[in-house]
């Protein structure tokens, strides 16, 4: 009797352990994807790049921002561009001296 519980007891454990894998796997399966193209971002002294790439159907339209460590240096905005469905671009900015801050926007 204590055998055929304890086969039980693991059967069940095995069944529960089973199925909180597959609910936790098919959850990451339906996690919406960004619709936005994934793009780094790095600084180098007074220069800053971006590299974007859309993985996604539709277009994306990327811009570079950087915004500089001087008062008196301005604030550059790069060109809008439009990132097609399994396109790579690189968009680049700079100011005079330092950068203080670099990121990319998405409309």
């Amino acid at each position: 009797m204590r055998t055929t519980r304890r086969v039980a007891a693991a059967a069940l454990i095995v069944a529960m352990a089973g199925s909180a894998v597959a609910a936790s796997h098919s959850a990451a399966q339906e996690r919406p994807r960004p619709r936005t193209a994934a793009c780094n971002t790095w600084v180098r002294g007074s220069h800053a790049t971006a590299s974007c790439f859309n993985p996604n159907p539709k277009v994306d339209r990327v811009q570079l921002h950087v915004e500089c460590a001087r008062w008196w240096d301005p604030d550059m905005d790069a060109r809008p561009i439009e990132v097609g469905p399994a396109q790579h671009v690189r968009l680049a900015e700079r100011c005079w001296k330092e950068i203080r801050k670099a990121w990319v926007s998405h409309r």
